[in-house]
């Protein structure tokens, strides 16, 4: 498998590996996603223990507003995120 192949399926995982402990598999709950974010990007987001920072963050993913988070949007996150590392990382070369 190449790398980027291995990036998309690490995506996928760490969706599931959240997904459904609290209600439906395919979406992700506030309290799912703080635990998301809080474990698998903590290193670049700091740990979420701002309820009104996990509401906004919350609200500004849920795009069709159904009160939860589901795999497109999450990943719409991901590519944010990645996309500010990577300004981060390349700035000045």
């Amino acid at each position: 498998m190449s790398k980027v192949q291995q990036g998309m399926v690490l995506l996928i995982e760490a969706f599931h590996k959240y997904s459904g402990t609290e209600g439906d598999k395919h979406t992700l709950t506030k309290g799912e996603l703080k635990g998301l974010l809080n474990a698998e990007l903590g290193d670049f987001l700091g740990k979420t223990n701002d309820k009104t920072a996990l509401d906004q963050i919350f609200k500004d993913l849920d795009a069709n507003a159904d009160g939860t988070v589901d795999f497109q949007e999450y990943v719409t996150l991901v590519a944010c995120i990645t996309t500010l590392c990577h300004e981060f990382f390349t700035k000045g070369k």
